[in-house]
């Protein structure tokens, strides 16, 4: 199995963590007075969201990634009905918070629709952000990768531009994987997105990496809509691609959605630096840390 490709699952997942005490606060004023430059694993404060949560926890979207990663590795490949079944399960009795994405595809679920039909029309980048496992899993077959990646997206975000937006960023931790630099694969994967918002999005995201973050991310916007994650992702990518560290940081520090951002910037600075380049304290303080350096072995095992 592809180091870096182990890297990008672990990276993915450090960046959520990372992510976790300032997740949701747009005040970035405020992210500054409550913890400082976040360069470590926080507790979210007693306002958050995420208020039941400490230190090294994910957030509700890495718990699903790992819903993910857990399906592959245990059956050897993606397979919708489980990762279906599982999510269902993650939700039946969880104690985190649930956005509404979420409570609109549950909904959906218990009014009898299967994953193919009970997704939320949903523009939040969030359900696209999950797939560092299956680039992991489909690292040599593009197809398999594209069709899976589709199918986990429209589970819970039956959207158009959410399923594109998943699908570029698959094909980018794809071509970093084979030795791309990440501005170099963003560059070679935006024309076949020229018929939808994507390729503008790029050139927006490209255009400003020598700008601040801060004050870029509050430019495009700090929330999980897709329109205004994608070029911030992009920025960060671009502006921070030989600091994987940095790039999370700046990430969390300009407020609003970082763990969506941050899962995906993860995924795609971890397969272009690979595991030296993750900070060892945040893999040391990841609670499930263990439990997916299981489920990576199990699927280096994989035939």
């Amino acid at each position: 199995m592809n180091t870096n490709a182990r890297a990008a699952v672990l990276a993915s997942f450090a960046g959520d963590a990372h992510a976790l005490g300032a997740h949701w606060i747009y005040d970035t004023e405020r992210i500054e007075e409550t913890f400082g430059r976040v360069e470590s694993l926080v507790d979210p404060p007693p306002s958050s969201f995420h208020a039941n949560r400490k230190a090294g926890e994910f957030t509700h979207y890495g718990d699903q990634t790992f819903v993910l990663l857990e399906s592959v590795a245990q059956r050897g490949g993606f397979h919708l009905d489980d990762f279906w079944n599982r999510w269902q399960e993650l939700f039946a009795s969880y104690d985190g918070y649930i956005d509404q994405a979420t409570r609109a595809t549950l909904r959906n679920a218990r009014n009898g629709s299967g994953p193919e039909e009970a997704g939320s029309f949903s523009d939040d980048l969030a359900g696209g952000a999950r797939i560092a496992p299956l680039v992991l899993r489909y690292a040599d077959d593009r197809e398999a990768l594209a069709e899976a990646v589709r199918a986990q997206t429209r589970m819970t975000h039956n959207n158009f531009i959410v399923i594109q937006s998943a699908l570029f960023f698959a094909y980018t931790a794809l071509s970093v994987l084979e030795g791309a630099s990440p501005r170099a694969a963003v560059e070679t994967n935006a024309p076949a997105f020229v018929d939808t918002p994507i390729s503008q999005w790029v050139r927006e995201g490209l255009d400003s990496r020598r700008t601040d973050s801060v004050e870029t991310i509050r430019r495009f916007g700090q929330t999980c809509h897709t329109e205004h994650a994608f070029p911030s992702i992009i920025h960060i990518i671009s502006r921070y691609e030989n600091d994987l560290k940095e790039a999370l940081i700046q990430s969390v520090m300009a407020g609003g959605d970082s763990a969506g951002r941050n899962l995906i910037v993860g995924m795609i600075l971890g397969a272009h630096l690979g595991m030296d380049a993750i900070p060892e304290d945040w893999l040391a303080g990841m609670k499930k840390a263990e439990a997916v350096r299981r489920d990576l072995n199990r699927l280096s095992e994989a035939p």
